[in-house]
């Protein structure tokens, strides 16, 4: 992609799950694949703009160094990831889409110093100043946790009342902490694709519930971006 570089995007796309990245291959199915380090990624025009869509991978580790290397890579103005996320039960409807205002990692352990300055190490505030309501589909402003596991039912009590969290994914946090560093924008959108309760998620041990929530949301998302770059600085 020699070209690229003489023509910067003013938005890199990251998505991070297979099943979220086979959603967009079928949405932008014109558009030629080529091989990067953490995936595939191709390029397209929106509202305008040239923007690159990148599979940054699944987990805290490929998000953060796929999110370092498209910054790098690309130098966009703006670092969106859309996918997908567990909404806890009784907190949140399937389908809601969160914009993410905040991010924290909860599975960090820290027990030989403060435990809470570890968390805050790796929460991050995310600035939304540039974004120019109205926005473009209903969303649910919200802080997103972070952690490499899908949600425990056990921990969904924990996580509602310390984290004041109404959902969780696995690469939002890594994706947010690393655009602040960089001093890039970044928009983190998240459709809840099933939901977990104390009892359980509707999800585990049915990959298809979850893969039938994932085409659903990530169909949402793409028709809506185009609208979303509009709305800014990026």
């Amino acid at each position: 992609m020699n070209e690229m570089a003489n023509d910067r995007p003013s938005a890199v796309i990251v998505i991070s799950a297979n099943a979220e990245w086979c959603v967009v291959r079928e949405f932008y199915a014109a558009c030629p694949v080529e091989a990067e380090p953490y995936g595939e990624c191709f390029e397209t025009r929106l509202a305008g703009r040239k923007v690159v869509f990148f599979q940054g991978g699944w987990g805290k580790i490929a998000a953060a160094s796929s999110a370092q290397y498209a910054i790098q890579r690309w130098q966009p103005d703006l670092i969106v990831n859309l996918g997908t996320c567990g909404g806890f039960a009784g907190c949140v409807d399937r389908g809601t889409v969160l914009l993410a205002t905040e991010t924290l990692v909860y599975d960090i352990v820290e027990q030989m110093g403060d435990a809470q300055e570890a968390i805050d190490h790796y929460s991050t505030s995310i600035d939304l100043s540039w974004l120019q309501p109205p926005y473009p589909m209903e969303v649910l402003p919200a802080r997103l946790v972070s952690a490499d596991r899908d949600i425990l039912p056990g921990d969904v009590k924990m996580l509602r009342e310390q984290f004041y969290a109404v959902a969780a994914d696995w690469e939002s946090g890594a994706i947010a902490w690393v655009c602040k560093r960089n001093h890039v924008h970044c928009l983190i959108l998240r459709g809840v694709s099933d939901l977990v309760a104390e009892s359980g998620g509707e999800a585990y041990g049915s990959l298809e519930v979850f893969r039938n929530g994932t085409h659903r949301v990530m169909s949402q998302l793409l028709a809506a971006l185009p609208d979303w770059l509009t709305l800014g600085a990026g």
